[in-house]
């Protein structure tokens, strides 16, 4: 039975990574770490372990601890902050991950950086520049007519995203979150948004399934009307996508390696523009793709392990489209598709024709 240890095993990306792994046709021992103790109860591991916060001294030296006590060779992580650290201390740890080179890690994780590698390869992306001071703030409302979407250089969910049409608006904004040096301006995209999420080796592209976020679970409470927090997904396939999301991961690194899933939202235009990429880990609802039948931890973690993976006829998209998965809090995700629910709005439609009648 294969070892593996998982980190930040009690939020919500790691519980979907462990769950497609028990859907896997093989058995795992799981361990799980997180520095939160009571995420910690969360997770569905066999063995979990507190750990310090990844920014805390002796965070490496616990993790080594709990490798050697037992018996772990490889390890994966699934939230941002831990990324960094793992991916910047790899070298110490003493259990083997599958991950991208650091640099293409730094570069994701700094979507300043990301936007400039992407204009420089020539791909559609939204103007950005840096919000260092109030006299950037000015300008950026008069370069992009007056709407700007403002933005944390780093951080998943929507970190501190805002979209901004006045001066003093913007500024209580950012002065509030403390965010002077720390926040970009951009243009203004449409809602829609589309993840393409990949797993590479060495270079080569082992299988890729596009994701249609249909709305934002609890996008009323947050300011910008993003949570982070995907209420419905839909799967969807197009040519030009796939091929603007592998140009835009190839902007980055010529040789990829592991998980990049690249967030791509449409403009004006209807082109879709790359928005950051998700780094050597799995979007929270992957769940959806195995429960649909694309298990990608289960072949992420057969590729780390350097053994076969299962079959895959088709590369890019393989699941068919239409596909919905139906999540919020304190309910079990729903798979389902998309003509189910839309002939429920039919069947209500047609019911109002029948009961209602016309006013006088």
């Amino acid at each position: 039975m294969k070892k593996m240890m998982i980190l930040g095993a009690g939020g919500s990306p790691a519980v979907n990574f462990t769950r497609s792994l028990r859907a896997s046709p093989e058995e795992f021992h799981l361990i799980g770490t997180d520095a939160d103790k009571y995420y910690l109860q969360r997770a569905e591991v066999d063995e979990r372990y507190l750990v310090p916060w990844a920014s805390k001294e002796g965070y490496i030296d616990v993790l080594n601890d709990i490798i050697k006590q037992s018996d772990i060779g490889f390890m994966h992580v699934q939230n941002d902050t831990e990324i960094e650290v793992v991916s910047r201390e790899r070298d110490k740890l003493n259990a083997s991950i599958f991950f991208p080179k650091h640099k293409t890690v730094e570069i994701c994780q700094d979507k300043m950086q990301s936007y400039e590698h992407w204009k420089k390869a020539g791909i559609v992306v939204p103007e950005t520049m840096m919000l260092n001071d109030e006299k950037d703030l000015e300008k950026a409302l008069e370069k992009y007519d007056g709407k700007i979407w403002i933005r944390e250089i780093s951080g998943a969910g929507g970190r501190g995203s805002f979209p901004a049409t006045d001066f003093k608006q913007a500024k209580a904004w950012i002065n509030f979150k403390q965010g002077w040096g720390k926040f970009t301006a951009a243009e203004c995209l449409q809602p829609q948004s589309i993840t393409w999420l990949s797993i590479w080796k060495d270079g080569e592209l082992v299988v890729a399934q596009s994701r249609k976020r249909v709305y934002w679970e609890m996008g009323k409470l947050a300011p910008s009307g993003i949570s982070g927090i995907t209420g419905t997904g839909q799967t969807v396939s197009d040519q030009s996508l796939d091929d603007i999301a592998q140009k835009t991961i190839f902007a980055v690194d010529k040789e990829p390696n592991g998980i990049f899933a690249v967030d791509l939202t449409f403009d004006g235009k209807g082109i879709p523009n790359p928005t950051e990429i998700n780094i050597a880990r799995f979007f929270t609802t992957h769940e959806f793709f195995t429960q649909a039948g694309l298990n990608m931890p289960y072949i992420f973690t057969k590729l780390a392990f350097g053994e076969k993976i299962p079959e895959i006829k088709k590369k890019i998209n393989p699941l068919k489209d239409d596909l919905a998965w139906i999540r919020g809090v304190d309910f079990l995700p729903i798979l389902t598709d998309m003509k189910i629910i839309d002939a429920a709005q039919t069947e209500l439609d047609e019911r109002l024709k029948r009961v209602c009648k016309p006013k006088a």
